[in-house]
């Protein structure tokens, strides 16, 4: 019995490895980070079987290193992601994203009352309620926002 061929996904030279996102998520981590651009090579890989989360999504950025800003914005859709940087084929720094106790200026509110929501300059800011799944609190008018309504905003 002929053993299948193991497809591999090119290594990256310089860049960034965003891992472990949460199954078919990395459309919305993409469009966080602006990506696909003219000045990036990106590789997906969706649906990726993982002992450890089941099935996760996998994105490798090619010559861009990821601002913390950027870091935050994926927390908010995929909490369990890890972000490796790559330089000259070896990983130099290591780390997972992490969630904050605080979101000011990423999201706005879905409350149409919201005074975010008016001519008034307030900025957006939510507090973290629950991690799995994501669900946040706006300062001001105190509703909930649940996964969908933050994904929407990506």
């Amino acid at each position: 019995m002929k053993k299948p061929r193991e497809l591999k996904v090119k290594p990256i030279k310089n860049g960034t490895v965003i891992d472990h996102i949460t199954a078919n998520k990395s459309l919305n981590v993409l469009n966080i980070l602006g990506l696909p651009s003219d000045q990036s090579k990106v590789t997906i890989a969706m649906n990726v079987q993982s002992s450890h989360m089941g099935n996760k999504d996998i994105v490798k950025i090619e010559k861009r290193e990821l601002a913390s800003s950027e870091v935050d914005q994926i927390a908010l859709i995929a909490p369990k992601a890890t972000i490796n940087i790559i330089r000259d084929y070896e990983i130099v720094e290591k780390g997972k994203v992490r969630l904050l106790n605080e979101i000011k200026g990423l999201l706005k509110c879905p409350n149409p009352n919201c005074i975010t929501n008016t001519i008034e300059p307030v900025t957006g800011r939510f507090y973290v309620i629950a991690t799995e799944p994501v669900i946040l609190r706006c300062h001001y008018c105190e509703r909930l926002m649940e996964e969908a309504e933050i994904e929407s905003q990506f």
